[in-house]
């Protein structure tokens, strides 16, 4: 008889018990309620204001990410009437080869072993802390899509990467969200595959979720995050440039799907993962959407990869704040981005 070649460590508390261990108060969901409801508007073109969504490349560390999030606080007050800030919180980190630190949920202490059970406890513990303490309703990844239902409640915006993004069960997963999904072009660059992923996330389905047999609803704010892309000789592109967005519209107009809308990833493939471009990247964008009517409602947003400290270091480096993954812009300069794009708009 042919088996798993996997050993089976232990059962995990379903997302209920999960839930049942750390509750929701009435007060904290009435937050994340509102503050959904306000990014919903921006897709829905209801609203005039642009999303910003933030922060580490992956939420290594509690205790630095809720200080980077904690700053962001004052700055969302001086910008409220041209901004929402929505803090990435992501607590899964997607590997290319499938080797090194894959997030908290696998390490919650990336010096120590894996542990899932702690690293389930910590990503809930660590959202409800960003709504308790801040106001905030935090972004993340919807890398593993059995995961979602631990944190379901407590998330005002998700993404799709780029390596998920043609994933059956990811987008039908994401037709089951009850929040904005961004649906990101995937490495190769074929914005057909991201458009059909909208598609299908914007759709009802039936289909097995956590050993359920379900029908989603279809997610009306399925939306597209244009990140780069990787050609055949593994040189880095970007897709931001006013050309690609133009086309990106028209492919919006030959479908016509519920709010249409794009939300620009500022690093990744289109900074070449250099985060000092980030500032420069989200400006290009914003002087390119006053030349077309089209691009000015459908660009939402940016997406920035931004921590306390500038760049990068080891697992073991140490440094307070600074990430362990890709390099981020730190927090001094991430101040002046939004600063200056509040001024743009």
């Amino acid at each position: 008889m042919n088996m798993m070649n996997m050993d089976f460590k232990r059962k995990l508390p379903i997302p209920m018990e999960t839930k049942e261990m750390y509750p929701l108060s009435d007060d904290l969901s009435s937050v994340i309620e509102k503050r959904t409801a306000e990014l919903k508007a921006i897709f829905e073109g209801e609203s005039d204001k642009m999303a910003l969504i933030i922060g580490p490349c992956s939420a290594d560390n509690e205790d630095s990410v809720l200080d980077y999030v904690s700053r962001l606080v004052p700055v969302q007050e001086k910008v409220a009437d041209k901004l929402l800030i929505v803090p990435r919180v992501y607590t899964h980190k997607a590997r290319t080869t499938g080797d090194g630190y894959k997030g908290l949920v696998h390490q919650p202490d990336p010096n120590a072993q894996p542990d899932l059970f702690k690293g389930i406890i910590a990503m809930r513990e660590m959202h409800m802390r960003v709504v308790k303490e801040t106001g905030f309703v935090s972004a993340d990844e919807l890398l593993y899509p059995e995961h979602y239902k631990y944190v379901d409640d407590l998330l005002g915006y998700v993404a799709v990467g780029a390596r998920s993004v043609e994933n059956q069960q990811h987008r039908l997963t994401a037709s089951a969200v009850g929040c904005p999904v961004g649906m990101k072009n995937p490495t190769s660059g074929d914005l057909t595959v991201m458009m059909n992923a909208i598609a299908a996330a914007q759709r009802q389905h039936d289909f097995i979720y956590r050993g359920w047999e379900g029908r989603s609803a279809g997610n009306p704010h399925a939306h597209a995050i244009l990140r780069g892309y990787v050609n055949r000789q593994g040189v880095t592109h970007p897709n931001y440039h006013y050309e690609t967005l133009q086309y990106l519209a028209s492919l919006f107009a030959k479908w016509s799907p519920q709010n249409p809308a794009v939300i620009i990833d500022c690093n990744h493939s289109n900074s070449g993962k250099n985060p000092f471009e980030q500032p420069r990247i989200m400006k290009e964008v914003l002087h390119s959407c006053p030349y077309d009517s089209d691009l000015k409602r459908l660009v939402k947003g940016f997406m920035v990869e931004s921590y306390i400290e500038d760049g990068n270091q080891p697992v073991d480096g140490g440094v307070y704040g600074k990430s362990i993954t890709d390099a981020c812009l730190g927090w001094e300069k991430s101040e002046c981005l939004i600063y200056e794009f509040a001024e743009l708009l």
